[in-house]
């Protein structure tokens, strides 16, 4: 799965995305707004990690996804 298809399907993959890291909002989720950029941005405030871990974190959570 490529981050164009989570892109274009955002709002199917809200629920893998607040799955995965419960506590983001739908707030947070609505100004993510399918930029895995943002995902990245918001893991790192939401949780305290760094922007390393956020990345291995979507990584995983991306390679990991079925559709």
């Amino acid at each position: 799965m490529n981050w164009d298809q989570i892109e274009g399907n955002r709002k199917q993959f809200k629920g893998k995305v607040k799955e995965q890291w419960g506590e983001l909002t739908d707030d947070d989720y609505d100004k993510i707004a399918g930029k895995r950029d943002q995902l990245v941005s918001n893991i790192q405030k939401k949780y305290g990690i760094s922007k390393e871990e956020a990345e291995k974190q979507v990584d995983d959570w991306e390679r990991n996804l079925k559709y």
